[in-house]
């Protein structure tokens, strides 16, 4: 006996999103976005004399800093950064960062 189910076609936008939240990589992929965005994010000052380098599974963003006189001003800066960098963010939100001196 033939099934009646109607199954319509799929958006490929719906079953992307539907495939990566079941695999858990909107996670993934939303933490990976900071470092595309770093720039927008923190703005241009801060922009230039930083650059986003990785983000670990764990939530772990890593920040290549120009200067240590700027490693420093970041540090203390970290809690303003952190609240731009998650806002509006739900999936994929940074947990930390770790700023290093570029050599």
């Amino acid at each position: 006996m033939a099934d009646k189910r109607t199954r319509f076609p799929a958006r490929v936008r719906d079953a992307l999103q539907s495939y990566l939240k079941k695999t858990g990589l909107d996670r993934r992929l939303g933490q990976a976005q900071v470092v595309c965005e770093w720039p927008r994010l923190v703005g241009p000052q801060i922009a230039a004399v930083t650059e986003a380098e990785a983000v670990t599974p764990d939530g772990t963003l890593f920040v290549r800093v120009a200067t240590s006189a700027w490693m420093n001003e970041l540090q203390l800066m970290a809690p303003d950064i952190m609240a731009r960098i998650n806002a509006g963010r739900a999936a994929g939100r940074i947990e930390r960062i770790r700023w290093f001196l570029a050599r």
